[in-house]
């Protein structure tokens, strides 16, 4: 029973898309395709509308039979119909960046356009017909699954996954605690965090040049740096030096300087003293003469006059 269930997987792996078609022996066969991460870039070509579902969305299950008929009518549309079931393909759900569910794309040519529209059969074909998508703003490139950011975020999301496969694992197969899976993983994650660490200063000691010369250049550099700092220091002190000794010497011949000033200043004063007494007795000297010469002056023609009057009046007093 378990090998025909494994030879029955590898036989849809093998087959593709056409295997999964087939269905059930007795089962109509299914329009839609299916799509993973090996055949998605399918959907690059041509015209397609495409589901992304999960088996336990209870929306989901409810538009299933309207997507069927939607598919049945593909051939007259000239539309690819496509699922993807995000349980299966987290890697896929991730390079569409699909956060709720279901969610439907609709893509011409590998122009992606998100569909919000109703959900049945004839809205969905009249969306197609009508070329309602052109009204509708594009997905922008930074954000298209061909580019390079979404495929990071796919590989995001398909570890993710396997995360969870693992964990799932752990806690159902070996039956070990969810804790003591938590654990395992922050472990794991430490380890992984060392390994990766250790490479980086591998690669880093390879492209960069070794540190021990590195150190031996930049004391090779200091040392000259504080040599030259050690004489500028010196060359600083001599220069206070002699100007200190020439302070000095000028101090000194000032003093000199001024003992010679002061000498010929009294001199110059006792020659000033001199001078002035000798002026002195040259002013009393023209003083007295001055006084002699006053005396000596004949009176003058008003004395004269008062004399004549005086003597006449004399004589008029003794003729009465």
């Amino acid at each position: 029973m378990a090998a025909g269930a494994l030879l029955a997987a590898g036989l849809v792996l093998a087959l593709g898309p056409a295997a999964s078609e087939v269905g059930r022996p007795g089962e109509q066969r299914s329009r839609v395709r299916v799509l993973s991460a090996a055949n998605w870039s399918l959907v690059l070509q041509g015209q397609w509308m495409v589901q992304f579902y999960a088996p336990w969305c209870p929306a989901c299950q409810q538009i299933e039979a309207a997507w069927e008929n939607f598919a049945k009518e593909s051939e007259h549309l000239d539309t690819t119909v496509g699922k993807v079931d995000v349980t299966q393909e987290p890697g896929l759900s991730g390079r569409f960046f699909v956060t709720t569910l279901p969610t439907i794309y609709h893509a011409k040519d590998g122009v992606f356009r998100r569909y919000r529209g109703s959900r049945t059969s004839e809205d969905l074909q009249g969306y197609v017909l009508e070329r309602k998508w052109e009204a509708v703003e594009p997905v922008a490139g930074w954000k298209s699954p061909s580019s390079l950011m979404m495929h990071g975020m796919a590989g995001l999301f398909h570890l993710s996954g396997c995360i969870r496969q693992i964990h799932s694992y752990f806690t159902g197969t070996l039956g070990i605690h969810v804790w003591g899976s938590y654990a395992i993983f922050i472990l794991a994650t430490l380890l992984i965090g060392l390994i990766l660490g250790l490479i980086l200063v591998l690669i880093a000691d390879c492209l960069c040049p070794s540190k021990a010369r590195y150190r031996e250049e930049a004391s090779v550099e200091w040392i000259e740096k504080e040599n030259a700092e050690l004489t500028a220091v010196e060359e600083v002190e001599e220069a206070e030096e002699l100007s200190a000794n020439e302070l000095e010497e000028a101090a000194e011949e000032k003093d000199i300087s001024d003992g010679e000033d002061g000498a010929r200043s009294s001199e110059e004063a006792n020659s000033s003293e001199a001078g002035s007494e000798e002026d002195s007795a040259v002013d009393e000297g023209s003083g007295t003469e001055e006084t002699e010469d006053i005396c000596e002056q004949p009176p003058t023609d008003s004395e004269n006059q008062s004399s004549v009057r005086q003597r006449k009046s004399q004589v008029a007093d003794n003729g009465l």
